[in-house]
């Protein structure tokens, strides 16, 4: 079975290998800096300084190894190119929120890109997968724990503007 494409904006490729470049050369040597002066404190069964930059190690290289996977089975999507007659991810789309009557602005991008607290929705998630293909103008019903919501499309923006 083919592993799942990562579907990722240019802006999102280009963080994630800013943060692998960061971790391999820079964290990688902070890291082993700590671990050979916790060394030379001497005991190592209970040396705290130690043991954290261990455990610090293990962090930045399970991050190392989760950038790569995602960066290795990539798709990058072309922002310039995204078609603003319709929601698709790489655009960035106002919508209103009927009931609660507030709008709200979003940017659609691949799951591994996501961060509501940044305002990036993935397509796979319930409001992203209901706006995926709607046009301007149109309304969306999304299914959530908390029962339906409706939404209506008020732009359709690349993401860049």
């Amino acid at each position: 079975m083919e592993a799942k494409k990562n579907i990722i904006t240019y802006e999102g490729v280009k963080a994630y290998e800013d943060e692998l470049e960061n971790l391999k050369v820079v964290r990688r040597k902070e890291v082993a800096q700590k671990i050979k002066e916790a060394r030379e404190l001497g005991d190592l069964s209970e040396n705290a300084e130690y043991d954290a930059a261990k455990d610090e190690q293990r962090d930045i290289e399970a991050r190392i190894e989760e950038l790569e996977k995602i960066l290795k089975n990539v798709e990058v999507v072309d922002e310039e190119e995204v078609d603003l007659n319709r929601v698709s991810i790489g655009c960035r789309v106002k919508i209103k929120d009927i009931e609660a009557d507030e709008e709200l602005e979003y940017k659609i991008v691949g799951s591994s890109e996501a961060n509501s607290l940044k305002g990036k929705i993935s397509n796979e998630s319930p409001v992203g997968k209901a706006l995926i293909g709607a046009k301007k103008g149109q309304t969306v019903k999304v299914e959530t724990q908390v029962g339906e919501l409706k939404y209506k499309v008020l732009a359709i923006d690349r993401s860049n503007e």
